[in-house]
């Protein structure tokens, strides 16, 4: 089995576009909360999302047109493009049929499902735009990878929900582990739209201004959106090409309680902990760190607590959620929190827990790395990610040795 090198980085995100600016927004404890500018938000209750304010696709991409695809294939492409880029890698030295592109998501295209559907009940099926239509297939996220940097290789898309990205990363690893790729591009991509604004204010899920995870009051999530995509490649292959190497993923945990359509698990969140760890080869006492799933619902982030806690014991590591920070990405989410543990292991700190205020005595065995970001050595990270159905995916990335 080869072992898997995380070499580039491509954070498009509300607190920073690219490395430099997504890793001083983590390290500042940067909000990239604002009020809904991409849909008329003004019939809701709540109207405040991590929407990316400064994306210019046709700044980032070469190849794809942002006009033909919808905005999160364009994120993903970005993404990628930049995780390329941040990556040193020259695409001409590597078969492009060994290298290939895997994305998560949860809405695909559903602000291009919006835009058809508002055309059709206005003027009927006639009037639905037929270069809109051929933007709907979610399957394209990853094939606008592919398109971006003229790969050849896999080209997936998969809808596991808020915890598609660390799928996408345990597939893309699958990958290179067993030689069947040389590089591969993974992570997620999702827009901010309507329906998911809609659906999770009437889950009684959405907060009003500011998500709070791990906090005695929190109220539950923000909507947030950007792509997020790491480059990973065979280490080997790697070290070759003297490439800058962040850190390796060292394995993951997929599992899937089927329990209940939006209600997590403890048990099942637990052993899909420790199955990522068997993957890994390390034990609980190794982890630094717990780039947490924290959405900042009462129920989320209790029992994700309590599975941590009944994993870890007496010696429970920080744990925190950058979604107080950018908000829910939904399918981009376990992405981000890759990135961010791959950082926090190449620049030594912690990222915050933003808007924490007050202690929950329930969780008081957590530390949430309140605020402020903190200096650490960290040489393993658990990153974890769960979404509606039961379908938890953790990955675990460490400091190359």
């Amino acid at each position: 089995m080869n072992r898997v090198a995380v070499t580039g980085l491509g954070p498009v995100s509300s607190i920073g576009i690219g490395v430099s600016a997504f890793n001083d927004g983590l390290r500042t404890g940067r909000s990239g909360i604002s009020p809904i500018s991409s849909f008329d938000a003004s019939g809701f209750p709540h109207r405040n999302a991590g929407e990316v304010p400064d994306f210019q696709p046709e700044r980032l991409l070469r190849r794809v047109d942002a006009a033909r695809w919808g905005r999160s294939s364009q994120f993903a492409a970005a993404a990628a493009r930049l995780a390329l880029a941040d990556s040193g890698l020259d695409p001409a030295a590597v078969e492009a049929d060994r290298v290939g592109a895997v994305v998560g998501t949860t809405s695909g295209e559903s602000v291009v499902v919006e835009a058809v559907t508002a055309q059709q009940v206005e003027g009927g099926f006639g009037q639905m735009d037929p270069d809109l239509l051929g933007q709907i297939t979610a399957g394209r996220l990853a094939h606008a990878v592919n398109t971006e940097l003229e790969l050849t290789g896999e080209s997936l898309t998969l809808a596991t929900a808020c915890s598609a990205s660390n799928y996408a990363i345990g597939y893309a690893y699958d990958m290179l582990a067993t030689g069947e790729a040389d590089v591969m591009f993974a992570g997620g991509a999702d827009s901010v739209c309507r329906w998911a604004h809609a659906g999770f204010y009437r889950l009684g899920a959405l907060t009003a201004d500011a998500c709070s995870p791990f906090d005695r009051d929190r109220s539950g999530i923000l909507t947030g959106e950007g792509g997020a995509i790491l480059m990973l490649e065979n280490l080997d292959h790697a070290r070759d090409r003297g490439a800058r190497i962040y850190a390796e993923v060292l394995g993951y945990g997929l599992n899937c309680d089927a329990n209940h359509p939006v209600a997590p698990d403890r048990t099942s969140i637990a052993e899909c902990m420790r199955m990522a760890h068997r993957n890994a080869s390390i034990k609980p006492e190794d982890v630094d760190y717990i780039s947490a799933h924290g959405t900042g619902t009462p129920a989320n982030d209790s029992v994700e607590a309590h599975a941590i806690l009944d994993v870890f014991g007496d010696r429970v590591p920080p744990v925190s959620s950058i979604k107080s920070m950018i908000g829910h990405t939904m399918g981009a989410a376990s992405g981000f929190g890759a990135i961010a543990g791959t950082l926090a292991i190449a620049h030594g700190f912690l990222p915050p827990t933003i808007n924490w205020s007050n202690p929950d005595p329930a969780l008081d065995r957590l530390d949430p790395v309140p605020n402020t970001a903190r200096t650490a050595t960290v040489r393993v990270v658990q990153n974890n990610g769960f979404a509606f159905g039961g379908n938890n995916a953790i990955v675990l990335i460490g400091a190359v040795e």
